[in-house]
C-alpha cells in the first residue's frame, strides 16, 4: 500500500510517500480504507520537531481520517464490515479523564496515523461516522471538532444567551462557531481578513473584529458586551493573544486554551485570572464519549463541517504547504482515491 511518512523533524521536506506492507489484523482489530484525511496545525509542529518528545520518526502523519471498514479481526463486534468510521484522536482515551498513558497513543504523533491507503486500529478506537456526512467531511472531526466541543460543551456548559470569543477562522474556530450557533449564543470573532470576516458574518457570527485594523480588539469586545467581557473565549492564539484574551473575558467567565499560533514561552501576568476569577482551561482534543456525543448533534441538526480546500493524495506536500501560509477558512483535507 502507498502511505506517506515523516523520516524524520526536518520539516515538509521530511515527507515521503512509500511503499508499506498491508497492515494485518489481530484480535480486536480493524483494517480501513481510509478515503480521506486533514491537517491540522499540530501536524505542522510534528513535521518541524516541536511537538514534543514523544513523537518517533519514521512517522505516518495525521491524526484526522475517515474511511471504510474492509476486514475486521477476531473478538470485533463495535463496527463491521462497510461501515463508514472516523479514527478517535488519542486511541486509549475512551471516556473520563485524559491519562498520561492514553496521551502516548494519539494518532500521527504518538504512534502512526492516517496518512495512507490502509490503516490498522482498534475497534475501541473508532466512532461512526454521521450518516448526511461524506468521507471528506467525516475526517475534518477528529480533532478541530472534538477540540471545540470539549470546549464550549463537555467543559464549557455553554447555554442560550452565552457569549463566545473565537480567535481567527482555522478549524477549531469554525467548528466552535457552528456549535456556539447552534446553542443560541452569541458570537464574536476576529481576524486580519474583511473577506475572512464577511464569510464569518454568513456562518452566523454576530459581530467581527478586524485585529490589524483594532490592534486592541480586547477593548472592542468588552464594548460590544456593554463593559461585562464575554462568558467564553476559545483561545488558540498561545502567549501572542491570552493577555488579551484575559482581558476580553467576564468576571467568574471561562478561557479554553487550545493552540500557540502567535507563539509560546512568553511570561503571562496571572493576576487578571486571579482578580475577575476566570476558568482557564486546557483542552487536548477529546475522548471518545465526547467525539460520540457530539456526532449525534451533528446529525441531529444536519451540521456541515467548513472545508477550505481539497487536495489529491499525490499532492499531499501541497496541503501542508497551504496550510503552513494560513490563507485557509476551514479545513484543508486530502482526499485518497
Amino acid at each position: 500500500m502507498k502511505a506517506y511518512e515523516l523520516q524524520s523533524n526536518g520539516g515538509i521536506d521530511a515527507l515521503l510517500l512509500i511503499d508499506r506492507p498491508e497492515p494485518q489484523l489481530d484480535y480486536g482489530l480493524v483494517l480501513i480504507r481510509v478515503r480521506a484525511t486533514s491537517l491540522n496545525y499540530r501536524d505542522l509542529l510534528v513535521a518541524e520537531g516541536a511537538y514534543g518528545s514523544g513523537v518517533k520518526y519514521p512517522l505516518i502523519p495525521l491524526s484526522d481520517g475517515a474511511g471504510e471498514v474492509v476486514a475486521v479481526g477476531e473478538g470485533v463486534t463495535r463496527v463491521k464490515v462497510g461501515d463508514r468510521v472516523a479514527g478517535i484522536f488519542f486511541q486509549g482515551w475512551i471516556a473520563g479523564s485524559l491519562t498520561r498513558e492514553s496521551m502516548k497513543s494519539d494518532l500521527g504523533g504518538g504512534i502512526d496515523g492516517m496518512l495512507a491507503e490502509y490503516v490498522v486500529l482498534h475497534q475501541d478506537g473508532l466512532v461512526i461516522l454521521p450518516d448526511h456526512l461524506s468521507y471528506v467531511q467525516g475526517a475534518t472531526l477528529p480533532c478541530a471538532a472534538v477540540t471545540a466541543w470539549h470546549a464550549l460543551v463537555s467543559k464549557g456548559n455553554i447555554i442560550e444567551g452565552n457569549s463566545v470569543l473565537l480567535l481567527g477562522t482555522g478549524g477549531v474556530s469554525t467548528f466552535a462557531l457552528l456549535f456556539a450557533k447552534l446553542y443560541g449564543a452569541r458570537i464574536i470573532l476576529t481576524s486580519s481578513s474583511d473577506e475572512k470576516l464577511a464569510r464569518a458574518k454568513d456562518l452566523g457570527a454576530d459581530e467581527t473584529i478586524n485585529y490589524k485594523l483594532t490592534p486592541d480588539w480586547e477593548k472592542k469586545v468588552y464594548e460590544l458586551t456593554n463593559r461585562t467581557g464575554v462568558d467564553h473565549v476559545v483561545e488558540v492564539g498561545g502567549t501572542g493573544t491570552l493577555p488579551q484574551s484575559l482581558q476580553a473575558v467576564r468576571v467568574g467567565g471561562r478561557v479554553s486554551l487550545i493552540g500557540v499560533l502567535s507563539g509560546r514561552g512568553s511570561v503571562i501576568d496571572p493576576m487578571p485570572i486571579l482578580f475577575k476569577s476566570v476558568t482557564l482551561q486546557g483542552i487536548y482534543v477529546g475522548s471518545r464519549k465526547m467525539f460520540e456525543a457530539m456526532n449525534q448533534a451533528i446529525q441531529q441538526y444536519n451540521l456541515q463541517p467548513v472545508i477550505d480546500r481539497v487536495f489529491p493524495f499525490s499532492e499531499a506536500k501541497a496541503a501542508y504547504h497551504y496550510l503552513k501560509g494560513g490563507a485557509h477558512f476551514g479545513k484543508v483535507v486530502i482526499e485518497i482515491d
